[in-house]
């Protein structure tokens, strides 16, 4: 069981849903990236999702690519991607991560190389988007093989037909896109999110996480009524790169005024994090 299964198995034994906050690895720096992914565990995030920074980020919005090219030419890198990691966990071993990015960079290191070091670092699971599950040889049986989830995107156009493809070899959860388009565009609205997760349910038991387009704490509220979580990251990765400062366990990072915003609403109205109870 990885820690992505056991979070899930966590939630579902406490009544609650699944938080997942995704930051750009070296956004604005390696420093600061690292800090606030410290943070993120105190703050209530049940998963972390962590971009690995890429020239051609087809699927990204404007935030996460410009989030991209400043991690970029920050030097950020994948080894130093999986060094900040391998830092994370020296104090946090049962956080889970996922380590969200393309293939190429992968494909260049090699994949048993990098997949060695992933789980050495302490990844639990790979969402690499421009990999369809015709291609799951090339990495997703070799990841799960390694002990990694690998995780799969399924869309408003992944119909009947395609839906069993896409979920035949997906493990830790389904991430369900809830909107046509990139990172950080339309909100969704949870009238039409509500029948594509029970269509993935109804052939599938693994957790439904949606994401995409949540940008609000009533649009997250409303989403965690019909999946087992949401993601937020565009609207997290605008307040990183505002930068205003303030003591976020314990260290100045830049601001992350969603994270509190959503969390506190989160609490006080849905069934939350598995954090909440402790930090209010």
């Amino acid at each position: 069981m990885t820690r992505i299964d056991q979070k899930f198995a966590t939630l579902r034994a406490g009544g609650k849903k699944a938080f997942v906050s995704y930051i750009m690895a070296g956004d604005p720096d390696v420093e600061t990236s690292l800090a606030v992914m410290k943070g993120l565990p105190a703050a209530g995030v049940d998963i972390i999702e962590i971009g690995l920074p890429f020239t051609d980020p087809m699927a990204d919005g404007p935030t996460i690519q410009l989030a991209g090219q400043r991690a970029l030419e920050g030097g950020m890198t994948l080894s130093k991607t999986l060094a900040m990691i391998t830092e994370f966990r020296k104090g946090d071993d049962t956080t889970p991560i996922v380590l969200m990015g393309y293939y190429n960079p992968i494909y260049s290191r090699g994949v048993d190389m990098f997949l060695q070091q992933a789980k050495a670092a302490g990844i639990d699971g790979l969402i690499v988007v421009d990999l369809p599950p015709e291609e799951d040889a090339e990495l997703c049986i070799p990841a799960q093989a390694a002990g990694l989830n690998f995780i799969r995107l399924a869309t408003p156009t992944t119909d009947n037909k395609r839906l069993p493809k896409v979920l035949q070899n997906t493990s830790g959860f389904v991430y369900y896109v809830s909107i046509t388009g990139i990172t950080g565009a339309a909100a969704p609205e949870a009238s039409d999110v509500a029948p594509e997760v029970a269509r993935i349910k109804a052939q599938t038991d693994l957790p439904v996480i949606v994401g995409f387009g949540i940008t609000t704490p009533e649009a997250a509220g409303a989403i965690a009524g019909i999946a087992d979580g949401c993601v937020v990251g565009s609207a997290i990765v605008k307040d990183i790169a505002d930068g205003k400062p303030v003591a976020f366990s314990g260290v100045v990072v830049p601001q992350i005024k969603h994270i509190e915003i959503f969390f506190e609403h989160w609490a006080r109205h849905y069934v939350g994090s598995s954090c909440f109870n402790e930090i209010i």
